[in-house]
């Protein structure tokens, strides 16, 4: 087995930046007790002005001002950790967040699917660096190993045992996950390295230290396993975001609406399904919420795709007061079937399918804009499609060229001049029985421009022929 380790050492700032339309500005992440906040983390902007992490909030307002506060929040950590987990579901069956702040994934089943383990590796930080979090990825022979070399590698990838304890014996004794009293007690001892713990005796150090020692260092090398709880996808989805201050706008909506469809996208790619109809909860300071329902026709779960029909449905939505939170729900999570592509798309570049363009139309013109046809079982033009809802199928079937596939909204009578009549007559007599009785002959006419049209003459009448379609 191959375990990767996906180490993010700035996750809790990540969670922060990557919801903010302005992640240049000087930043920090406060916590502690209200006597004595302490800044727990700093973006690059508020680093060069001097901030770090450990100091008082005291004495970087007394250093620097003209940066943003905002509290550490444990709960929207752990609620990213989850959606990073679905996220590498779709990379691996076993993904494990045992570790805080990192993902473990046993990728050796995986290779085969994946391609080689660069690949993977480079697939991996490219779709994490789309998700704004910054990484280091290790590879080992075993999940404590691989967990512990992130700590000191990035991009380190060992797959065997030996190779595995070559790497482990160079890594810093207070980098490799001991007791924090133990690891002290090795450095008092003058045991810099791990190499130099491992050539002690072993009974030597079980008789000094707890047998939690000896355990840790036999996980290490894979010569006791590490018993993990594996992640399960959810049958749901759900994410809110706070916003940092009461928006009024659709304008100003969009920014988090992207990045919250972003992680349903990457839930569901990780689940393996699509979205067939989502939830977007407004939440004002007063009264009740805002509901926008989005629905498709068919699964979707392309980001993109996503964010322009939620965006259709938004523009033209009324907002009754400011917006302070936004709520993102997400049940219906049917198979996600994709379709079927020539290896040479003949479109142009700029076209769309038929089915985006669809649901572009229904998101800006309404539901009820956009009907579909079938065919129903009756020979008269006028009678044999019926408008019907989207999606619904009908049981008539119609051989192609059969008919015409435009109907003009009233005929129109033909000059003896400028087209031919093609073939025979089809008689068509019909309608008796709810009064609109036809009876007429029908002709395939063809233009002198080499267009293809359906035209009639009643029976017994004398005249020219009346065009009701076109063929396509």
């Amino acid at each position: 087995m191959l375990w990767a380790c996906i180490l993010l050492p700035q996750l809790a700032l990540d969670t922060v930046l990557r919801e903010r339309d302005d992640p240049d500005t000087p930043l920090v992440l406060i916590g502690g007790p209200t006597q004595r906040r302490v800044l727990q983390a700093v973006n690059p902007a508020a680093a060069a002005l001097g901030l770090r992490a450990g100091q008082t909030l005291t004495a970087a307002r007394a250093l620097a001002d003209g940066f943003t506060c905002v509290e550490t929040d444990p709960g929207r950590i752990d609620q990213m950790q989850q959606l990073l987990a679905a996220w590498a579901y779709r990379f691996s069956a076993q993904v494990s967040l045992h570790y805080p702040r990192a993902l473990l994934l046993e990728v050796g089943s995986s290779l085969q699917l994946f391609g080689p383990w660069p690949l993977l590796q480079a697939r991996l930080r490219q779709e994490l660096a789309e998700l704004g979090l910054r990484q280091r990825i290790v590879l080992a022979s075993n999940p404590v190993a691989a967990r512990m070399l992130a700590n000191a590698h990035d991009g380190l990838a060992v797959s065997d045992a030996d190779t595995t304890r070559a790497a482990l014996l160079h890594m810093p004794i207070n980098r490799v996950g001991l007791p924090p009293e133990a690891a002290e007690a090795f450095a008092r001892m003058g045991l810099r390295q791990l190499g130099q713990v491992l050539a002690l005796p072993r009974d030597t150090l079980a008789r000094r230290f707890t047998s939690q020692v000896q355990l840790h260092l036999d996980q290490l090398l894979g010569l006791r396993n590490l018993g993990l709880d594996f992640y399960q996808p959810p049958d749901r989805f759900e994410t809110r975001l706070e916003l940092n201050f009461d928006v009024e706008s659709h304008q100003a909506l969009l920014f988090p609406l992207r990045r919250m469809l972003n992680d349903l996208a990457a839930f569901l790619a990780g689940r393996d399904c699509g979205v067939q109809r989502f939830c977007l909860h407004l939440e004002h300071v007063e009264g009740p919420d805002t509901l926008l329902k989005v629905g498709l026709l068919a699964a979707e779960r392309d980001a993109a795709m996503l964010f322009e029909l939620a965006r259709g449905r938004l523009e033209p939505l009324r907002i009754p007061a400011p917006v302070r939170n936004l709520r993102l729900v997400a049940e219906d999570l049917p198979a996600f079937v994709p379709q079927h592509q020539a290896l040479f798309d003949p479109r142009p570049q700029q076209a769309q399918p038929w089915d985006q363009l669809r649901e572009r139309l229904r998101a800006r013109l309404g539901d009820e804009a956009v009907k579909g046809l079938c065919a129903a079982a009756d020979h008269r033009p006028e009678c044999a499609w019926q408008r019907v809802e989207q999606g619904v199928q009908g049981s008539m079937p119609v051989a192609p060229g059969s008919r015409p596939g435009w109907l003009l909204q009233a005929p129109v009578a033909l000059n003896d001049a400028g087209y031919q009549v093609q073939g025979l007559a089809e008689r068509i007599e019909s309608g008796w029985w709810d009064g609109g009785d036809v009876r007429r002959d029908y002709y395939r006419i063809e233009t002198r421009d080499g267009l293809r049209g359906w035209a009639y003459r009643d029976l017994g009448q004398a005249g020219p022929l009346w065009l009701q379609g076109w063929f396509a």
